[in-house]
C-alpha cells in the first residue's frame, strides 16, 4: 500500500517547488498532473491539442482525463513508496475518486499551503517571463483564482473532517518552508 500525500493551494503558492525537494529527500514520486499535460502539449498529442487550448484560456481538462491518467502514472514503479500528488485533485468529484483507490493508494496528508493573493499574483507573473509558460497571464490568473476559490478551497474542508490537514505557511524562504514540510514526513 503506497500512501498519497496532497499537496494543495492556489496557482503559485510553491507547491511544485517543495513536492520536488520532498520526493527526493523521502523517495517519494512527484505526480504533477500539470507536468503530465505539459508533456502532451509538448509531445502535440491529440489530448495536448485539446489541453492547450483548455489551458491558455485558463480552465482546467475534464476530471475524467486526469483521474485516467493519474490512475495510470500510479502504477509505476516509482510509486511504490508513495506519491505527492501536486495539482490533483482540484475538485470535490477528484478527492471523491481517490475514495476509490484508497485501499491502494490511501491519503495521508494534505498540505494546504497559504499565501496572500497580491503575492501569488507577482510570482505568476514572474514565473511566466522566465518560464515562458503561455497560461501564466494576468487574465488567466484571475480566472484560475477564480476557479481555485469555487472548485479548490472546499475540499480544504472535505479533508478537514477527516483530520488530514496540515496548514503551511507558504510565504518566506523556501528551505524554511521546506523544513516546516518535511518534519512531517520524519
Amino acid at each position: 500500500m503506497s500512501e498519497l500525500n496532497i499537496f494543495l493551494g492556489p496557482p503559485g503558492a510553491g507547491k511544485g517547488t517543495q513536492a520536488i525537494k520532498i520526493a527526493e529527500e523521502f523517495g517519494l514520486a512527484h505526480i504533477s498532473t500539470g507536468d503530465m499535460l505539459r508533456n502532451h502539449i509538448s509531445n502535440r498529442t491529440e489530448l495536448g491539442k485539446i489541453a492547450k487550448s483548455v489551458m491558455d484560456e485558463g480552465h482546467l481538462v475534464s476530471d475524467d482525463l486526469v483521474i485516467k491518467m493519474l490512475v495510470e502514472r500510479l502504477g509505476s514503479d516509482d510509486c511504490k513508496n508513495g506519491a505527492i500528488l501536486d495539482g490533483f485533485p482540484r475538485t470535490l468529484p477528484q478527492a471523491k475518486s481517490l475514495e476509490d483507490i484508497k485501499n491502494e493508494f490511501p491519503v495521508d496528508k494534505v498540505f494546504v499551503f497559504e499565501v496572500d493573493e497580491k503575492e501569488l499574483v507577482q510570482r505568476i507573473l514572474s514565473r511566466g517571463e522566465t518560464s515562458g509558460r503561455s497560461d501564466d497571464t494576468v487574465e488567466s490568473i484571475k480566472v484560475r483564482f477564480e476557479i481555485y476559490t469555487q472548485d479548490t478551497e472546499p475540499l480544504i474542508d472535505f479533508y478537514n473532517k477527516q483530520d488530514k490537514v496540515l496548514k503551511i505557511n507558504a510565504v518566506g524562504e523556501i528551505d524554511l518552508i521546506y523544513r516546516n514540510i518535511a518534519k512531517h514526513f520524519n
